[in-house]
């Protein structure tokens, strides 16, 4: 199974805080700043490498020393690292992550290396063929309308990952896409409607999913956490919406799952998996990364995902989904 991901590379600093500081609130840390590699790119690319996938990793990082740690992990995890482009004098970019007691996070991102992808990377995301190609959007807005454009003609199967949505996010959609996966905020922006108008649990995420559907995306998946998730196929005639079950595990941390279900996504489908089959498997990777801290270092391998959720990997086909 080969993927190809076009994304994002960070350095996270995270501190675990007994709760999310709220404006102008300093809050205290018990333990040390815990120093990893990240961005969602990095991090999806790093998933589907541990799930069994030849995975290359395009993208752009700094000529500093987080840039080469930043390789060098990638290198390590056995992804293909030719099409990450090394930019002179520029810095690598750095993600500031607090997590609460409870595993919920809050993430501030300084881009760097990663604002000044473009035609390079385009051209580097088709330069070896792949059975799925993973798009993400810590990268500019262009790049993805450029990878969007060259994998519908080329017709290349893409998961489109707006997280986080970029402004003009709708017009990204326009060409059509595979697939889309969004969480419920992410949703909101990209409809241009308030979440909780919209997607407010797995009525309002069906409704949400059916109109990202509408909007071009062939398949609208959206996240609901340790709910599951909510698929639509806009080529279903009844428009059925199907409500994929989560997992009931001890979640830790949540930074990382959303990276781990996208890339398990696509490694399912990269194997032949059928829509639901994969997005129950991907809900299954999500659910083991959060039983861990940290981003990549808790991205799951088959027998991870297996002793914590009891879901096989890769995944047969299920009667998980069930339409809502």
């Amino acid at each position: 199974m080969r993927v190809t991901v076009v994304g994002s590379l960070n350095t996270d600093i995270s501190l675990a805080v007994p709760h999310l500081p709220g404006p102008g609130e300093t809050v205290l840390s018990a333990a040390g700043a815990v120093i990893g590699s990240g961005g969602k790119g990095a991090n999806q690319a790093v998933a589907a490498a541990r799930l069994g996938a030849a995975v290359r990793m395009v993208g752009c990082c700094g000529d500093d020393q987080f840039g080469t740690r930043l390789r060098a992990g990638l290198a390590a995890e056995g992804v293909d690292t030719a099409g990450v482009r090394v930019v002179a004098g520029a810095a690598s970019g750095v993600a500031l992550i607090t997590v609460d007691a409870a595993g919920e996070n809050s993430i501030a991102v300084a881009a760097g290396a990663n604002a000044l992808a473009g035609p390079d990377e385009v051209a580097a995301a088709f330069a070896a063929p792949c059975d799925a190609l993973v798009l993400s959007a810590e990268i500019p807005a262009a790049v993805i309308a450029g990878v969007l454009a060259r994998a519908r003609t080329a017709g290349v199967t893409c998961v489109l990952n707006l997280a986080p949505a970029p402004g003009g996010a709708a017009a990204l959609l326009g060409g059509g896409v595979d697939w889309l996966v969004v969480n419920e905020q992410e949703a909101a922006a990209v409809l241009g409607r308030p979440a909780s108008g919209e997607a407010g649990g797995p009525g309002g995420a069906r409704r949400a999913a059916s109109g990202l559907a509408r909007m071009g995306a062939r398949h609208a998946v959206i996240t609901l956490g340790a709910a599951g998730a909510v698929l639509v196929h806009a080529l279903d005639a009844a428009g059925a919406a199907v409500l994929v079950p989560g997992f009931s595990v001890a979640s830790v941390d949540s930074v990382g799952a959303g990276d781990a279900f996208v890339a398990a996504l696509a490694v399912a489908l990269a194997g032949g998996a059928a829509p639901v089959d994969a997005v129950r498997a991907a809900c299954a990777v999500g659910a083991a990364a959060t039983t861990r801290p940290g981003a990549q270092a808790a991205l799951p391998r088959p027998a991870e995902v297996l002793a914590v959720t009891g879901m096989p990997w890769p995944a047969g086909p299920s009667r998980a989904g069930t339409p809502d």
